[in-house]
């Protein structure tokens, strides 16, 4: 329920809603991406074959979704940290709900044009930009954020300097990524994995782990 307009001078919306229609819209997106790996055609003798000619739609199915899980990650820990949303969060996170919403689209269109001379080029560039728009808004989202005086009032200064590190993602190696696509479709999208994976995998807290074990 929203305790005002900051227009009004009061304090803003609560976050609840914001976070809970948002992660519907995560889970519907995620769900469709498997929607779009089709069944293979072909007889039983050849169907091992089948199913393995398909490994462009897998591949295309894993980055998408660990593109999503790593933006739903950043904005799970933004939200945890927000005091109280405005008009313009909320319209912000509308904006990011749109881009994730529409990624099993170019999703089905890597998975069933990769291998085709000219058309893959296409594909994976359309799929990089598309996954480039997510992690940008996320990050607009979050700065948007800090400089509203949105997050909680005891977040130290130092922790909204990492969290900021942490939520920034590497939009430099996206666009590397995404002209590489023009040339080398596969190795571009296998770069998107990698990225996400690296969001994703908590390597810190595994090293953390491993020196006091």
């Amino acid at each position: 329920m929203a305790e005002g307009d900051e227009r009004g001078g009061v304090a803003g919306y609560r976050t609840g809603r914001m976070e809970a229609f948002s992660d519907g819209v995560f889970a519907i997106a995620i769900t469709l991406l498997i929607l779009e790996v089709a069944v293979p055609a072909g007889s039983e003798e050849d169907l091992l074959n089948a199913l393995v000619e398909e490994w462009p739609a897998y591949l295309a199915y894993l980055v998408a979704f660990a593109t999503i899980g790593a933006v739903w990650l950043a904005h799970t820990v933004i939200t945890e940290y927000l005091d109280h949303a405005t008009s313009v969060l909320m319209r912000l996170n509308l904006l990011l709900l749109l881009f994730v919403s529409f990624l099993p689209f170019p999703t089905k269109l890597l998975g069933e044009f990769s291998g085709d001379e000219g058309a893959d080029r296409v594909a994976a560039t359309f799929f990089g930009i598309s996954l480039l728009l997510c992690l940008t808004v996320i990050s607009v989202l979050w700065r948007y954020a800090v400089k509203a005086h949105l997050v909680k009032p005891d977040l130290a200064d130092e922790d909204v300097q990492t969290l900021t590190k942490r939520l920034t993602p590497t939009l430099g190696v996206y666009v590397l990524l995404i002209i590489l696509g023009l040339f080398m479709p596969l190795v571009a999208v296998s770069g998107y994995l990698v990225l996400a994976l690296f969001v994703i995998i908590p390597f810190g807290a595994l090293r953390r782990t491993a020196h006091t074990g």
